[in-house]
């Protein structure tokens, strides 16, 4: 595998690592994707602690995600990356705004 072909987050569409994960050793590389327990055997303190770590980073990015698909029925049909980027990004700034004003009038009311 040529050196930088691996982005230094790795990510996933599954919630458990795979066997075709690859890191060299030599790199700082991290996998952010749950480890499963061994077959037969309790799960270690530490490999829960560390799926608990990375559940809870997962919830708070799957609830913006999940409006923006959802209610705000988000669909990237664009040619080129640059302008998907963009939609994605009016989007999300659609959400923070949506987000700031219900935010704003809850504190206002007290």
């Amino acid at each position: 595998m040529p050196p930088g072909a691996l982005p230094s987050a790795k990510t996933g569409d599954f919630s458990f690592a795979t066997s075709g994960e690859f890191y060299p050793a030599s790199d700082s590389k991290v996998s952010h994707i749950h480890v499963k327990k061994p077959k037969g055997k309790p799960m270690s303190q530490r490999t829960a602690r560390a799926n608990a770590r990375k559940s809870a980073i997962r919830a708070k990015v799957e609830h913006p995600f999940a409006m923006l698909k959802g209610p705000m029925k988000l669909f990237i049909r664009t040619i080129g990356i640059k302008r998907a980027e963009a939609a994605i990004t009016f989007a999300a700034m659609a959400y923070n705004m949506k987000r700031w004003v219900w935010l704003n009038g809850r504190t206002a009311s007290a």
